[in-house]
């Protein structure tokens, strides 16, 4: 019962910016300073704790290398490089200027860019492109928490050898904690993330420091010509270690799709002054700790270089407050898969799912239900089927990289056709990015068999799951239509031919033209019209909010009947009740105890009509079937609605 309206609102300026409020994430009373404090312990715990992981895992996964100067180096100065190339300038200097109203994400740029070329002959390929991305998301929702959690745990082994049987359950009990803590939401646990994670990056760059003090010739590494001497000599590993070292800049998304929550000034400044100083000099002090043993005790340290970076009676302590990091960022994980899937919803890829609200002041602090259990699950079975950060990372790194490289596509998209860069300008950028990007995803294509598929196999599932919703929404409005009569016509036929009670009706409807089939089917079997009849349609904006002004849109019909429809930003609530009463509409105020909703519930029937395959029809019928009722979705009263089924077609 939603729909959207990319032609009703007003485009942001072509260079991507906004207003100074939708620019700051609508925080207008906070400090820059203090937002960006904030963006630390929220934000980066992704980024943040690839460390504990993935210098180890260019040296020891599927494609070893030699620890010596000229990998170590090579290496080091790969990491420094990406992080630079995608990091600093793709997400945080580009496309973070991509906002839409505020938001960042893959799904608000897909939003951004479909109100410019929607219409277009490529504008499904743009927005299919975003739907894959976002089916990938959930495959790396599931594996973050699982990797981080596991690589955390697994520093116990650096104090202790004998307590390896302990990892996987207690990497397992902490995991089930934060999925059961889901539902207290996180705004009392949150006031917590900044200090601990501001604790623990200061932590990682003052052991980089010390390392970095103790052989400062890795410094050499700043300089390309090492990671150039690396492909020049290796060729062919060289080019699939770039598989795990993409895993350093793991995040990369987040830092975009979190924007509106602190806005892009705040982030930068926290990326740049703190977190990419911290997370560089940590990696900077793993290769010179490593390059500085002997071959035989470096064999030895590779193992864990994070962890052997801390004096030994300090490691302890360190397994302790990389876990706890590895929690908040795992936390930020299944809260973004928790925004994102709201989104979907908003914008009808994803049937209505239960979504409660955590905070009475934090609109976007949202847990749902269905979707934590199903990340439990997934993340359970993935500790136990994998059973160790280094062969989970094999299956990490394909998500990732296939996610970076549509955000790149994408990107090229925005240049060209929404800020009207200069081609001269524009193409080379984009060949840079479709390169970098291109090679990250080509490098861990190797990795499918090992792991890779998960997530592959998830996003498919995923995207056919989210177009086939899409596709069976607009056919099942398009039968609908087809047996439609114009409301006008309605109104003035029933006047007559309906006795009229007191009270009012709404009847919601999908579409802002025609009859809907709950209005037809009450006055076919009860012959009884109240005195104001009002057909409701939801619209969902590809916008994050929509301003209260133009929050309804009236069409007084005669004699009682009124047309009205509500238009919702993508991730704002749509609590009808609290709509409707907050304004005098419809020929005056609505009094919730003299008001009956009437839903229409379609009971779908597989056919052989042109649209989707019949398999597609009967998932659609499935998901229609187990999605939320429009009571909750909607937050109508229980003891007011009245629902009213027909069977239908597609």
């Amino acid at each position: 019962m939603s729909d959207t309206s990319p032609d009703k609102v007003e485009p942001v300026p072509a260079d991507g910016t906004d207003d100074q409020a939708h620019a700051a994430g609508g925080h207008k009373n906070a400090t820059k300073t203090a937002l960006a404090v904030g963006a630390i312990g929220v934000v980066f715990g992704d980024i943040g704790t690839s460390p504990l992981y993935a210098f180890r895992e260019t040296f020891l996964g599927e494609h070893s290398l030699a620890i010596d100067k000229l990998h170590i180096y090579g290496v080091v100065s790969l990491i420094f490089w990406s992080m630079t190339l995608i990091v600093s300038i793709q997400y945080v200097s580009i496309l973070m200027r991509a906002d839409n109203k505020g938001q960042g994400g893959t799904l608000a740029l897909v939003a951004l860019l479909t109100r410019h070329i929607g219409k277009s002959s490529y504008g499904w390929i743009t927005v299919l492109l975003g739907v894959f991305a976002t089916a990938l998301f959930y495959g790396d929702s599931m594996i973050t928490p699982a990797i981080s959690v596991l690589s955390a745990v697994e520093g116990l082994t650096v104090v202790n050898a004998g307590l390896q049987p302990l990892v996987i359950p207690i990497a397992l009990a902490l995991l089930i904690f934060l999925f059961l803590i889901q539902r207290r939401g996180t705004a009392t646990v949150g006031k917590l993330f900044a200090p601990i994670m501001i604790v623990y990056f200061i932590t990682i760059a003052v052991l980089g420091i010390i390392q970095i003090f103790q052989n400062p010739a890795i410094l050499m590494a700043l300089n390309p010509y090492y990671a150039i001497q690396f492909f020049i000599t290796d060729g062919t590993i060289a080019f699939l270690a770039l598989g795990s070292v993409v895993l350093a800049v793991t995040g990369s998304e987040a830092l975009y799709s979190d924007m509106g929550h602190f806005g892009r000034g705040p982030m930068r400044l926290s990326w740049f002054g703190f977190v990419m100083p911290c997370l560089l000099l940590n990696y900077f002090g793993q290769g010179a700790l490593m390059s500085g043993m002997e071959p035989l005790e470096a064999a030895v340290a590779m193992e864990s270089p994070f962890f052997n970076m801390a004096p030994e009676m300090l490691r302890l302590p360190l397994v302790f407050l990389a876990t706890m990091a590895t929690f908040i960022a795992s936390q930020a994980v299944i809260s973004g898969a928790f925004s994102v899937t709201h989104q979907a919803i908003q914008l009808g890829f994803v049937p209505r799912l239960t979504t409660e609200h955590t905070s009475v002041s934090e609109r976007g602090q949202i847990y749902m239900p269905l979707v934590n259990n199903a990340l439990m699950v997934a993340v359970i079975l993935l500790v136990l089927g994998f059973g160790s950060s280094s062969a989970l990372a094999s299956a990490y790194g394909i998500a990732v990289t296939g996610a970076m490289f549509i955000d790149t596509l994408l990107m090229g998209v925005l240049l060209i056709a929404v800020w009207k860069w200069r081609l001269w300008l524009a193409i080379p950028v984009l060949l840079l990015f479709v390169f970098v990007d291109g090679a990250y995803f080509a490098a861990n294509l190797p990795k499918v068999p090992d792991g890779g598929w998960f997530p592959l196999l998830i996003g498919a599932i995923a995207f056919t799951m989210l177009t086939s919703w899409a596709r069976g929404r607009q056919l099942m409005r398009a039968r609908m239509a087809e047996s439609g009569l114009p409301l006008e016509v309605f109104a003035k036929s029933a006047r007559s031919s309906a006795q009229r009670v007191p009270g009012t009706a709404i009847f919601m409807a999908s579409a802002s033209k025609g009859v809907p089939s709950a209005l037809l089917h009450n006055i076919k079997h009860n012959k009884v019209l109240h005195e104001r009849v009002v057909v409701l349609t939801v619209q969902i904006e590809d916008v994050p909010f929509v301003d209260p002004q133009d929050r309804c849109t009236i069409s007084d019909l005669g004699d009682g009947f009124y047309r009205l429809v509500l238009r919702y930003g993508f991730i704002e609530e749509t609590d009808l009740p609290k709509a409707l009463t907050n304004h005098e509409v419809c020929g005056g105020p609505f009094d919730m105890m003299k008001t009956s909703f009437f839903l229409s519930r379609q009971t779908l029937i597989a056919s052989d009509r042109p649209g989707m395959a019949i398999w597609r029809e009967k998932l659609f019928a499935w998901m229609l079937r187990n999605s939320a009722t429009p009571m909750q979705f909607f937050k109508l009263p229980t003891n007011r609605v009245v629902e009213l089924g027909s069977q239908l077609k597609i």
